[in-house]
């Protein structure tokens, strides 16, 4: 199943019927599945991180619309802090139970978070958000869409608007007139998104780069890609691919206030694997880079 861990580790695959228990539970299952057998899994996990969407959202009226059903356990989404550090670090430390986080979604929201930690944008107007994104965010299972002969050398739109990851968008940065926008590109792992917003009046370059400088200085993941000349003068998913990096980038057009935000990760780590262990090692006290110093290939 990872032959990349050969002669890395003994570890086999168990039955979950017969797991003891242990400090920390990873439940990496298809949608709907930790929903319905939390309460069993409290009994396993002292502390447990879901990679599933069931517990992203804090309404469970959210949860319904956005994924057409009723929450199996309402009861358990305010229970769960949302898996990203860099919007709750604090809370991370301090909690039992921490959800997944959409990759798009983390994509979206480290774009996103220079300008609204800093009070940047004019929210009078639209964000809209263009995603890019590679074929192993389509799952383990696949579908007739990813087949190598209809996926390769592809650039496909196929969710203009109404992604569920949106959702977690609209909850962690507070903006209701936002729409992400989906494309398929010939990669197999990494996001690339790139967001448009107007900022306040008055805000010129220098007050952005104060802003990015900030979230980066702030988080050890987080780095701001802004070069004058070279191949990779923007963030680029490319280069992340097995990083727990994010790479953000903006420009400014100060004539007319529109701001460029961009951010970069490799969708099966910043997006997924890499942000539930930097909430582990949080919630058990270590160091936050246990385990992901890796800092990916090039070239590649």
């Amino acid at each position: 199943m990872h032959p990349n861990l050969r002669k890395r580790t003994q570890v086999k695959f168990s039955d979950p019927a017969q797991l003891e228990p242990v400090d920390a539970l990873f439940l990496a299952q298809p949608r709907g599945q930790a929903q319905h057998n939390i309460e069993g899994y409290t009994k396993i996990g002292a502390k447990i991180i879901d990679l599933s969407a069931d517990f992203r959202l804090r309404d469970a009226a959210d949860y319904e619309k956005w994924y057409s059903e009723k929450h199996a356990a309402p009861e358990w989404l305010g229970k769960f802090v949302y898996g990203l550090p860099e919007l709750h670090r604090e809370d991370i430390s301090k909690a039992h139970y921490i959800s997944g986080v959409g990759c798009n979604a983390t994509a979206s929201n480290l774009a996103l978070l220079p300008l609204v930690q800093a009070d940047l944008i004019d929210l009078s107007g639209s964000v809209i958000i263009e995603i890019k994104v590679g074929s192993s965010e389509g799952g383990a299972d696949g579908n007739s869409g990813s087949h190598h002969a209809e996926r390769a050398n592809v650039i496909r739109t196929f969710s203009a608007f109404g992604h569920r990851h949106t959702a977690e968008v609209i909850q962690e940065m507070g903006i209701q007139d936002i729409s992400l926008t989906m494309t398929a590109v010939d990669l197999v792992r990494g996001v690339l998104a790139t967001a448009h917003a107007k900022v306040k009046a008055g805000v010129i370059t220098k007050d952005l780069w104060k802003a990015y400088r900030a979230v980066a200085n702030q988080n050890p993941f987080v780095r701001v890609v802004k070069e004058q000349r070279g191949n990779y003068r923007v963030p680029e998913p490319k280069i992340l691919a097995g990083s727990n990096y994010a790479d953000l980038g903006f420009e400014l057009d100060e004539s007319n206030r529109h701001v460029v935000s961009m951010c970069a990760i490799d969708n099966l780590m910043k997006g997924a694997s890499g942000s539930a262990v930097q909430c582990m090692n949080l919630m058990m006290g270590w160091d936050e880079t246990l385990g992901l110093e890796f800092t990916g290939l090039h070239p590649i």
